[in-house]
């Protein structure tokens, strides 16, 4: 996040201590077990004598991989800026991770270029892929790191699809002949976590080219819901992508398909609405006039009378019940939003085509919680949520339970600040592996990846 705040409390108009939720956001925690939460937390983080991650007690991490060691296949060094992540089911009770690298230009650890993986020899992003076994070791070899694609830029954020694959995004509009690229950038790509090779570097072209951040799939339909992460005005729009063909699997988002953006009659940008709770019905889905934005990127596009809805900030998407989540992070009167915001998440219903401001983030309170800028989210298996910390200062990943209780799982020890300054590296990429019993979490700088056990209920 560009911003620094205090964790503030979800205004939803509830006089409840810590975070209180709308009912619409019920539908996020479906399947898992309001009972299984812990009340209050696990207790105290425990100072690490290592010095990487402090715990609750009863917890234990082991680091799967580190920025700058030898990749187990042999492919070269592991690439940093550890990002967007999630965890896929692996032969005989093992797991694969898919972990993005946001590099840019800049990078000083590149993705290594594998043939076969590679989209554009100047780009230093992409993603390596991490397998493990039932007991959460490191496989050896190839099929315990290597890497999943390469020649990306600024692979952020991204979501699984239906069938078991990870859609990254890259979040830049850079094209070629600029930064030292020789192709276009903006696009989704494909990555099959069992077999790179399989997806190779193919641009999922139909989906837009734009600063995607997120993107969720409906498991009902097969439509692909983006977002998009501008960062200067007009801001970025929220997508759906309706595919030639729906949940057709591996590859099948390359047949193409329609790409719209969401308008909402009246309303130019979502931050002007302050009031949780607030519906607007029979919204409208516009064609996009140029998807690969040729010589106007999509945000300044014509499209018509009715113009488009912008939002600033538009980052996690998320799929919960039967309907698709997204969350714009702040809005700045001062950057050229309508309002001003500390964050908000939006609920869209595709079967009523209505969407609800869900929840409104503020600081209207003087509750001082633990932590700011929260950035990656994800479902705890015990129910609630876990977010990532992007701010100043101390760097945590936070439980959030669904009776609005906050606390602290994690906290980063790394110093990646000079004499006398300290600095933590953020987090990112929180997941859980699909049996519920380990959380997996991204040091963004310097690039680590944490598998973290213990006592979760």
């Amino acid at each position: 996040m560009a911003v620094t705040r205090r964790q503030i409390l979800a205004r939803t108009g509830a006089s409840v201590a810590g975070i209180a939720f709308t009912g619409a956001l019920a539908d996020l925690f479906a399947g898992s077990s309001a009972a299984a939460e812990p009340r209050g937390g696990y207790g105290p983080l425990l100072p690490d004598p290592a010095g990487l991650l402090d715990l609750p007690a009863g917890f234990s991490y082991r680091v799967l991989s580190r920025q700058g060691d030898p990749l187990r296949s042999g492919e070269g060094t592991v690439p940093g800026r550890f990002d967007g992540m999630s965890a896929f089911a692996g032969p005989r009770g093992g797991v694969r991770l898919v972990r993005n690298h946001e590099n840019r230009p800049d990078a000083p650890l590149a993705v290594p270029h594998v043939p076969g993986l590679v989209y554009d020899r100047g780009g230093k992003g992409g993603c390596t892929v991490l397998g493990l076994d039932a007991a959460g070791a490191v496989l050896p070899g190839a099929p315990g790191e290597r890497v999943g694609i390469a020649g990306t830029a600024v692979n952020c954020a991204g979501g699984p699809t239906p069938w078991g694959t990870w859609l990254t995004c890259e979040e830049t509009e850079d094209k070629a002949g600029s930064k030292g690229y020789e192709k276009d950038h903006g696009f989704v790509f494909e990555v099959d976590p069992a077999d790179p090779q399989r997806t190779g570097a193919v641009p999922l072209t139909a989906l837009g080219r734009f600063a995607h951040e997120a993107v969720a799939v409906d498991p009902y339909t097969g439509i692909v819901y983006e977002t998009e992460d501008a960062f200067d005005r007009p801001f970025g729009l929220f997508y759906r992508f309706l595919p030639e063909r729906p949940l057709g699997g591996t590859g099948s988002l390359r047949a193409g398909g329609t790409l719209e953006a969401l308008r909402v009659p009246g309303v130019p940008d979502l931050s002007v609405v302050q009031e949780a709770g607030t519906v607007f019905d029979s919204v409208e889905w516009v064609p996009v006039p140029d998807p690969q934005a040729v010589s106007t990127p999509i945000r300044f596009q014509d499209f018509g009378r009715g113009g488009i809805t912008h939002a600033q900030k538009l980052e996690g998407c998320y799929w919960g019940g039967r309907c698709v989540y997204f969350v714009s992070s702040f809005a700045r009167a001062s950057d050229g939003s309508g309002a001003t915001h500390f964050g908000q998440v939006w609920k869209y219903d595709p079967h009523r085509r209505r969407l609800t401001l869900a929840v409104v983030f503020g600081p209207d309170t003087d509750l001082q919680l633990p932590g700011e800028s929260p950035d990656n989210i994800c479902l705890a298996p015990t129910g609630g949520l876990m977010v990532c910390e992007d701010g100043d200062g101390a760097q945590h990943v936070f439980g959030v339970s669904r009776r609005g209780e906050v606390y602290a799982v994690a906290r980063g020890r790394q110093d990646i600040g000079g004499p006398g300054a300290p600095e933590w590296g953020e987090f990112a990429g929180v997941t859980f592996s699909p049996d519920g019993a380990t959380m997996y979490v991204n040091c963004y700088t310097p690039g680590t990846t944490f598998a973290v056990t213990g006592p979760w209920r």
